[in-house]
């Protein structure tokens, strides 16, 4: 239980001058769930070092997935191509030419394809095929001379059993896809048979998580590179782990292998996480219900239902915009995360953008300043929770491996919470630092920007299998 101290500073910014007792009272309540505590941090981060280990020892569904990865080769910085990778993420699908050059800086040329709804709910693999046929024809692209195929990477970024460098089971679906008979099945079969009623001439060689994705790309142009993240409209992690670690891998145990852990799974059963009744809401509505726990608490998909949710709690209780709501705000996930971003960001007076977001966006009735204040106030309580849960999450994988954290560390990370929710990365370095230590975090710790990184490492991992296969020959 943290400290009287430590829960002061999560409560004490969320008053209101003012307001009625009840209000405050409520805000009070409310942050009180919110907070992720410096003490409730460290219990975290042991619960997660308890789950990775018991991860790598076996498949336990109790623990964090830690799945091998097949990946087994750093890239040094000089390899030279072009190949194809496709990046299949929770809103776009992606299909790109990637050109290494050799001296750790490559050259991207893509389209991005949105996921329509129908997409996500029934023909996905016949749309993936459709589009990379579009790609093809407009990049006029065909195999090379003496190849019946064009060999891509493959980005799939949603939880998979990984069987092989090339094949992997959907363990679930998640990011609102319900595509059915595909759970259990291998992704890149149901993928290679949509190429071949479609007439398009890929092979797909290799499969990768998003996260390992960015792995890969940072440590092209990084080579100290020893995570990737992606805090996005999802949350995953992949890491560089000692094979000798892996109680569970059956093969040769000398050297490294990327290991994706699947870290939107942690405490399911919410032991530690500061879980709340806006979050059970959340969850007991959602299409995989107490599942992905810790990610419906940190990812974009999720934070702005949340907020909407503690938003209408305070409505319900009349006290916020006078009792009042809109058709709009009434509707599950209509309160997108990037208005708690804008929302956040308002440091105008009359909080202005917030007005705006509420009346015009959001079609509420006229509100006023507390109004806006105590909108504000939720936002910031859910946001900060979330980046400090993200930064627990990051210093638990480093800290597993103590060893690296004499030399530098480089961490590749995507994803539109790290790229524009505010202060997000500012946010990273100050609260691992509690965790990792200054010295660490002032001078040998590197967060890049891994932009577009899950493509760009399908690639990458591409080439590696088609370079083993050249030497095999």
């Amino acid at each position: 239980m943290a400290d009287s101290d430590d829960i002061q500073a999560f409560i004490q910014p969320y008053q209101i001058p003012g307001a009625s007792d009840e209000l405050n009272e409520t805000l009070e309540c409310m942050a009180r769930g919110f907070a992720a505590t410096d003490a409730k941090l460290r219990e975290i981060i042991a619960e997660f070092h308890k789950s990775m280990k018991a991860g790598l020892a076996r498949d336990d569904p109790d623990a964090l997935p830690m799945i091998p990865t097949f990946v087994n080769r750093r890239p040094t910085g000089t390899e030279t191509g072009s190949f194809l990778a496709l990046d299949l993420g929770g809103t776009n699908l992606r299909v790109c030419r990637v050109t290494l050059n050799g001296d750790t800086t490559y050259e991207l040329a893509q389209q991005k394809f949105t996921i329509t709804q129908e997409a996500k709910s029934s023909r996905l693999w016949d749309f993936i095929a459709e589009c990379v046929g579009v790609f093809l024809e407009e990049h006029d692209l065909h195999p090379a001379q003496g190849r019946r195929m064009i060999p891509c990477g493959y980005t799939f970024s949603f939880p998979i059993f990984q069987t092989g460098i090339a094949s992997g089971n959907l363990s679930m679906w998640n990011k609102g896809f319900t595509v059915p008979n595909s759970v259990g099945r291998d992704v890149v079969n149901l993928t290679q048979s949509a190429f071949q009623r479609h007439h398009v001439p890929v092979e797909v060689v290799a499969v990768v998580n998003d996260t390992v994705g960015t792995l890969m790309t940072s440590g092209y142009s990084f080579p100290d590179t020893q995570m990737g993240i992606i805090f996005g409209t999802g949350t995953n992690a992949a890491y560089w782990e000692r094979l000798d670690s892996v109680g569970k891998w059956a093969g040769d145990r000398r050297g490294e292998m990327v290991v994706n852990l699947e870290w939107g799974a942690f405490d399911n059963a919410t032991r530690v996480l500061p879980y709340t009744m806006h979050d059970n809401k959340l969850n007991r509505k959602s299409s995989n219900h107490g599942l992905q726990v810790y990610e419906k608490m940190i990812s974009g998909l999720f934070l702005g239902e949340v907020a909407r949710n503690a938003i209408l709690y305070l409505v319900d209780m009349r006290l916020l915009f006078a009792g009042r709501s809109s058709e709009i705000l009434n509707k599950s996930y209509t309160f997108d995360t990037a208005y708690m971003s804008e929302i956040v960001a308002d440091s105008s007076s009359e909080l202005s953008t917030v007005q705006t977001v509420l009346e015009s966006t959001l079609d509420v009735p006229p509100t006023t300043l507390q109004d806006r204040q105590v909108v504000q106030h939720v936002c910031n309580m859910i946001g900060t929770r979330g980046v400090r849960l993200s930064a627990a999450a990051m210093s638990a994988v480093l800290l597993s491996r103590p060893e690296l954290l004499d030399s530098s560390v480089s961490v590749g990370i995507d994803g539109s919470m790290y790229q524009f929710y505010p202060n997000f990365e500012q946010d990273l370095y100050k609260v691992s630092r509690l965790f990792l230590g200054d010295d660490f975090v002032d001078n040998r710790l590197k967060l890049h920007l891994a932009k577009d990184g899950s493509g760009v490492g399908a690639a990458i991992v591409a080439m590696t299998v088609e370079h083993d296969r050249a030497a095999k020959q």
